[in-house]
Order: structure tokens, then C-alpha cells, then sequence
């Protein structure tokens, strides 16, 4: 490998400097390096509410893209003391690159907000399809296992990155319009530096592992026991320790955790009891995931509960999901049943603030802009070349721009080319009702 670089770094790469290719990559180059704001997009219908703020529908203007944007009140920021939260959060997506975490695309600030576009899962979130679709809450087991594979693959993206989720729950793994699932809602995550060791009793009731509980240091095994809370609960059709709408004290909950144990109904099979019963040890040291550091994923992958799997398959994006979402369906809370934020009030936003909005407004993140370019066909209509592969105007360095059009007219110039971007058409539930993605739930 060293060779190559080597080679390739001396005459291929003098001649690819020298070459059209070059000059036409830097075009692109520069066209992502533009300044992001609130007029790259056209905003829809609100989808949900997160800790800071609302979540809305989106979409590009100049490729018709889709997205869903988390927008992040800077008062609510600031009454609340979360610029480090709000910032690992912006650095951890923009860090990880992984078709079974939610990307990010943009992070912009408005006025009043600081804004993460990120991708939109159409298919609502696992404890809207555990709860709310008829019949007895849960899954069967393979579309269990499906999904339990799934989000396997998304922790194991994220520990060898050295992130450590802490949140791990139904509401938090998203649906996309083909029925595969990803992870969500970084607001939690941390990365841990290599060798050492974090302390935060953070995470939602419930699903906190019993060392997150008792505020001992931990790296990654918080998420193999909040992994296993939710394989449970997607079978058992309810939470290991604590029942849907229970109404019981958080204390409660947290000594269910470290003290009881879980009981399993006819649902489970013998390998999806064995596989929770060994993710849910109350000791991490005991705990399935445990005994690998960063990569623990492969220790449970090979459980006999994923046994019939092919993992290259499924990490490739082809195999089939077990469930695929109705396009004209709602898999969400009506628009009208979403709370309404409170204003903020006794906050004042000064310049000192303007150090933390500059580290987190940095614009399109490099590879989902490239992607965004590639799907909606934008470089194939625009990567065009001359005749016979030569050079077309905008590529002739020593060439003489053209004279820009005289006339009595000019704006009728400007709005007949801005027409010439074609019309792309908006899914009826931005418009009008459901929400697909979700940033609702309560922790603590």
C-alpha cells in the first residue's frame, strides 16, 4: 500500500494536476466549500420535537434533496448550559460515516438557531412500531433479529470510532422508506479517549445500565446492556424493568435494574433468551460485548441468535427487510398532538457566544454533499466535457469569460435561469400530516 501512494504521489498525480480533470474537480471542490444558511433550503411541516427545539422537513433547493432539520434554540442552549452537548453531538455526526447511524449533511445557524440537516427516516421510529400498529404489541422474532442486527452494525460503527451511544432505546432507531433501520439522537454520545475511562450517569430510566446508575466509570458496556433492554422489549412487546405507562418512581425503576431479574414469556426463543439473558448481566465484567474494548460488536455477532445471518449481506444494504413502509402511511404523532415549545425568557445572546456558533456553523459535510450530488443526478448534468472529451469554456484557464447579456431586463434574465432548475415533487405527509422523525423522548 505504501508503495502505491508513493507512486501514485509523483508523475500521476503531476499529470493529473496539469490535467482538465483537475481544474474540474476544484470547481466541485469549491461549489461544496459555499456558505450554508436558511436559504439553501425550503422548510416544510414540523415532524417532531427534540430537547432544544423542533424538527422539521426540508428540503435543498438546488437538488430537491430531502432532509429532516434539527433545529437547536440558542436560548434554550444557553438557559440550559448545553453548548458542549449541542457541539459532541455536531462533531460525533459529522465524524461518523455509516448507513446504520443518521448522517449529517449540514449545520447552519439562523438568527435564533443553530441547525443540524440530517437524513430523514420515513418509516417512524421502533417503539411507534412495537406499540401502535394492532394487535399485541412487539415483533416476531426474525424481524426482531432484523432490526437487532441492524443497530449492532451502527454500535459497531460507532465504538471503533471510540463513541460510546448511551441512549440506546426503540424511539431513538428509525425507519427508513425501505424498511431499514438506523440509529439516532447523538445528544448522549461521547467519544472516549483511547485507554481511558468515562463517568456519566446519563441516559433514559429503564435502560441505563446498573454501572451508569451507580456513576462508576465505564467505556462501552452501557450500550450492550441498553442493546439488550431493547431486543427485549421488541419481542416481549415491554421494557425488561419497567411496564408501558407504569406509573412507578425512577428509584424504583433504577433498583428493578440492579436488582431483579428479567422474566421471558413463550415469545422468546431459546437462543433470543439466552442472547438477552447474557446482555442484561447486572456486571459488566460478566456481560455479553464486554470483553473486547471497542470491539465488542464482533463478540455478539457471533451469537447464536444471529446465526442464520450473513452479515456481509446485510452490512452491504441487501438483505431484504421483514417489513417495508407504506409510502401514503403515518408512523407518527399528528402534526396538531406535537407540543408547541415555550419562549425563553431572561436569556440574552451577546458576542461572547459567536466562538461556540463559529465552531459549530462549518456548512456541508464533505462526503453526504458528494452523495447528495451523485443520487439527484446534479454531477451527471453538470460534469459535462467538450466534443471528443476536451475542455469546455469554464475549463480553459487563459479563456475570456463571456460578456454578460445587455438589456433593459436583467432580473427576467436572472429568473428564467433560476427556472431552469427542475421541479421536484414533495411527499404528501410533508405538507400535511405525520411525522417520521422523531427526538421526543424523556432522559435523564
Amino acid at each position: 500500500m505504501a508503495a502505491v501512494k508513493t507512486f501514485l504521489a509523483g508523475e500521476p498525480f503531476h499529470l493529473f494536476e496539469n490535467s482538465m480533470y483537475f481544474h474540474r474537480y476544484l470547481q466541485w471542490k469549491w461549489l461544496e466549500s459555499q456558505p450554508v444558511t436558511y436559504k439553501t433550503f425550503r422548510m416544510y411541516r414540523v415532524l417532531g420535537k427534540g430537547g432544544f427545539g423542533e424538527v422539521c422537513a426540508c428540503q435543498v433547493r438546488a437538488t430537491g434533496k430531502m432532509y429532516a432539520c434539527k433545529k437547536l434554540e440558542k436560548k434554550r442552549i444557553k438557559k440550559r448550559k448545553g453548548e458542549a452537548m449541542v457541539l459532541i453531538e455536531k462533531q460525533i455526526l459529522q465524524k461518523i460515516n455509516s448507513k446504520f447511524v443518521v448522517s449529517l449533511a449540514y449545520a447552519y445557524e439562523t438568527k435564533d438557531a443553530l441547525c443540524l440537516v440530517l437524513t430523514i427516516m420515513n418509516g417512524g421510529d421502533l417503539k411507534f412500531h412495537i406499540y401502535n400498529m394492532g394487535g399485541d404489541p412487539g415483533f416476531d422474532i426474525n424481524r426482531s433479529r432484523f432490526y437487532a442486527a441492524e443497530v449492532l452494525c451502527g454500535l459497531e460503527h460507532l465504538h471503533v470510532q471510540g463513541i460510546v451511544y448511551r441512549d440506546c432505546k426503540p424511539e431513538n432507531i428509525l425507519l427508513d422508506d425501505h424498511g431499514h433501520v438506523r440509529i439516532s439522537d447523538l445528544g448522549l454520545a461521547v467519544e472516549i479517549p483511547e485507554g481511558e475511562m468515562v463517568r456519566g450517569r446519563v441516559g433514559t430510566v429503564g435502560y441505563m445500565a446498573p454501572e451508569v446508575i451507580d456513576n462508576e466509570k465505564y467505556t462501552f458496556s452501557p450500550d450492550w446492556f441498553s442493546f439488550g433492554c431493547l431486543i427485549y422489549e421488541m419481542i416481549e412487546g415491554q421494557a425488561p424493568f419497567r411496564a408501558r405507562k407504569e406509573k412507578v418512581k425512577r428509584e424504583e425503576v433504577d433498583r428493578r435494574v440492579k436488582d431483579d431479574q428479567e422474566k421471558y414469556s413463550h415469545k422468546f426463543s431459546e437462543e433470543a433468551k439466552a442472547l438477552c439473558q447474557q446482555l442484561l448481566k447486572k456486571s459488566p465484567k460478566q456481560r455479553l460485548g464486554c470483553h473486547c474494548g471497542q470491539m465488542g460488536a464482533r463478540e455478539v455477532k457471533h451469537d447464536e441468535f444471529f446465526k442464520c445471518l450473513n452479515w456481509k449481506r446485510l452490512e452491504a444494504g441487501m438483505q431484504d427487510p421483514p417489513f417495508i413502509p407504506d409510502p401514503h402511511a403515518v408512523y407518527a404523532k399528528d402534526v396538531l398532538d406535537i407540543e408547541q415549545f415555550s419562549t425563553v425568557k431572561g436569556v440574552n445572546l451577546d458576542a461572547t457566544d459567536d466562538t461556540f456558533y463559529s465552531k459549530f456553523n462549518t456548512g456541508s459535510v464533505s462526503i453526504p454533499w458528494q452523495q447528495e450530488m451523485i443520487e439527484t443526478e446534479c454531477f451527471k448534468e453538470l460534469n459535462v466535457f467538450g466534443p471528443n472529451n476536451t475542455p469546455t469554456v469554464d475549463l480553459i484557464i487563459d479563456a475570456i469569460p463571456e460578456p454578460e447579456k445587455k438589456g433593459c431586463f436583467p432580473f427576467r434574465r436572472k429568473k428564467k435561469q433560476s427556472a431552469r432548475m427542475r421541479p421536484v415533487p414533495i411527499a404528501e405527509q410533508y405538507l400535511q400530516q405525520g411525522s417520521t422523525y422523531r427526538d421526543e423522548a424523556q432522559t435523564w
